[in-house]
């Protein structure tokens, strides 16, 4: 019952900070680069409550694999290229998560994912399409430990993970200890970076 209640309270706060940003923002304040930023921060904020009241530990050997997660990605080349992200827990370990393993935006009901052809649909978000509706060129993961563009992961513990290892014997590996950093740089040349303290996965 707690946790339930606790996740009514999560997705409340979130629908909130939603709304309010919505209805009392001025859009023509707010360029395309804040945006993203804005999303990503809040969205960032909703998978650390996920994994907070979902806890993923199991006797399972990889069973830290399943931890709520960020990660970015790249668009297809040949489909225009660029960097779009998903929010997931991933059930069959391939690194590239589906639909089903992605949590949905509570003010949409939308997934928020998508895959490397990088195209809008109507059941995943269009805010994880960061080139195509935020002009956004690159992202930087000052901490991260991946061949990809990078991810972060949260336990139910309030850590943060940089990676996930394949190893049994490696569920704690790569807690970051120092904060992490996510740069975004738009087509413009501007940046933006969001902050990820350690220990408490505190967002700003």
């Amino acid at each position: 019952m707690k946790k339930a209640f606790s996740l009514l309270e999560m997705v409340l706060v979130v629908v909130l900070i939603g709304l309010l940003y919505v209805l009392f923002i001025p859009k023509k304040q707010i360029n395309k680069l804040e945006e993203a930023t804005n999303r990503i921060s809040m969205y960032l904020s909703y998978a650390r409550y996920q994994a907070l009241i979902d806890d993923k530990y199991s006797n399972e050997d990889l069973w830290h694999k399943k931890r709520w997660t960020m990660k970015f990605f790249r668009c297809r080349e040949n489909e225009g290229g660029g960097i779009y992200f998903s929010i997931y827990s991933e059930k069959n370990d391939t690194g590239h998560p589906n639909q089903k393993e992605s949590l949905k935006d509570p003010l949409t009901n939308k997934y928020i994912h998508s895959n490397n052809f990088c195209k809008e649909n109507n059941e995943n978000s269009k805010y994880a399409l960061l080139s195509k509706n935020f002009d956004i060129e690159k992202v930087n993961i000052s901490c991260n430990n991946t061949d990809s563009l990078g991810q972060i992961s949260f336990g139910n513990d309030g850590k943060v993970y940089s990676k996930l290892s394949h190893k049994a014997d490696e569920a704690y590996e790569y807690e970051i200890n120092t904060p992490c950093f996510i740069q975004l740089t738009s087509k413009k040349q501007e940046k933006k970076e969001i902050k990820i303290y350690p220990k408490t996965a505190f967002i700003e």
